[in-house]
């Protein structure tokens, strides 16, 4: 017995008298569906459906269409691409100058980096586009994405860098079969023209001397010759790390960190107390009386927290190596803080993504996050012009312009 699906299927198919009929039906509803997505896009760029009210006095308007030859498994197929009267409408879905398939790949990395699952990506493109996407094949675009990290990953980097940042952000990987810890390290370089620059991205389970050696080698390795100030949490083996391979490099831990760190040892009564002759050290003017304030600090809280007062005396030569340069350089190296608003939003990106299936997956998942935050990083730091004067008299041989 037939079922209805077959008898609605054949009933359908009886409107064409052959295979071209049907072919031009199939060609046709392509190019509607292409152009509903293009309206669509419209609407959102200027804030308003067609004939809306809310569209008076805006100031931009729709002004006609341009006609538009795309490549498709349909042969070349002709559209129209509605414009907008101030000229600042940049398709996404068939970007300028290139096909269809081109603008959906580029749709799908895009909503793939603001932390979108494959699953909610099919979603999207189904109910706003009207536009039929599997999960495999929205996979398989990401996957793409492995060669661009590559060739970024080797890309050539500058001759000097003022200062780098180097710290790690923590993700759920599966291997193996289980779910572990695995730590996505970045570094993020100062240009000499102020600008910042993110190096690079490794992964790696634990941290060691041999890892940091391995990095900072990669970084050699791709043009690096000099770094003048380095900034980084107390990381396991990176002193050793960089004294090997940037030998002149002044090497600042993040007093921030150490704060942090030393304070997990005082009960919270204490705790705002203890912060507050903390302070008087990080904030004095000079290392001679920042040492003074350590000795009044281990006056007061030595007998009571040893050990958080150890960790100080342990570290001091790198926590206090921002005391040889002035204000506005000591501003920007005695923390990490940079690269932790990073990894902030790099977490915005990728909390929706839980355990990842393996180590590409986080990179893909990084590097597009990455892509995305960076494309803000166009102009030099607060102050530039200041710092840079110091850099250069400061370092007069090494400070290459």
């Amino acid at each position: 017995m037939i079922s209805q699906e077959d008898f609605l299927n054949a009933e359908f198919l009886k409107q064409f008298k052959n295979s071209k009929d049907f072919a031009s039906f199939m060609e046709e509803l392509y190019v509607r569906g292409t152009e509903k997505m293009l309206e669509a896009e419209l609407d959102q760029h200027l804030g308003y459906e067609k004939h809306a009210p809310e569209g008076r006095n805006t100031g931009n308007s729709r002004n006609g269409k341009t006609s538009k030859t795309l490549k498709s498994k349909y042969g070349a197929v002709g559209i129209k691409v509605p414009r907008d009267r101030a000229s600042t409408f940049e398709p996404v879905v068939v970007p300028k100058r290139r096909n269809l398939a081109e603008g959906i790949e580029e749709l799908v990395i895009s909503l793939y980096a603001k932390g979108m699952s494959t699953r909610d990506i099919e979603e999207q493109l189904r109910e706003i586009y009207q536009f039929n996407l599997s999960e495999s094949a929205i996979s398989n675009i990401t996957s793409k994405i492995q060669e661009d990290i590559l060739e970024w990953q080797q890309r050539p980097l500058e001759q000097v860098y003022c200062i780098v940042w180097l710290d790690g952000i923590v993700f759920k990987v599966r291997h193996n079969g289980k779910v572990i810890n695995k730590t996505v390290y970045l570094a993020v370089g100062l240009t000499t023209k102020g600008k910042k620059e993110l190096l690079g991205l490794w992964l790696a389970e634990t941290e060691s001397a041999a890892f940091w050696m391995s990095v900072l080698t990669d970084i050699k390795a791709r043009g690096v010759e000099d770094l003048l100030i380095s900034c980084s949490d107390n990381l396991t083996g990176f002193a050793q790390a960089i004294r090997s391979v940037f030998p002149q490099a002044a090497t600042q831990v993040c007093v921030v960190h150490q704060i942090r760190n030393s304070c997990r040892y005082v009960v919270w009564k204490d705790k705002k107390a203890f912060t507050t002759d903390l302070k008087a050290i990080y904030q004095a003017p000079n290392r001679e009386l920042a040492a003074v304030a350590l000795e009044q600090l281990e006056q007061n809280w030595g007998s009571k927290y040893a050990y958080a007062i150890k960790s100080w005396r342990t570290n001091w030569e790198e926590l206090t190596v921002f005391f040889d340069f002035p204000l506005e350089i000591r501003r920007i190296i005695y923390t990490t803080n940079l690269i932790e608003n990073l990894n902030g939003k790099i977490r915005k990106y990728t909390k929706g993504k839980g355990a990842f299936p393996d180590d590409n997956a986080v990179k893909k998942a990084v590097f597009l996050a990455l892509r995305e935050i960076t494309k803000k990083w166009t102009q030099p730091i607060q102050n530039w012009g200041i710092i840079l004067n110091q850099f250069v008299t400061l370092f007069p041989d090494r400070c290459k312009l």
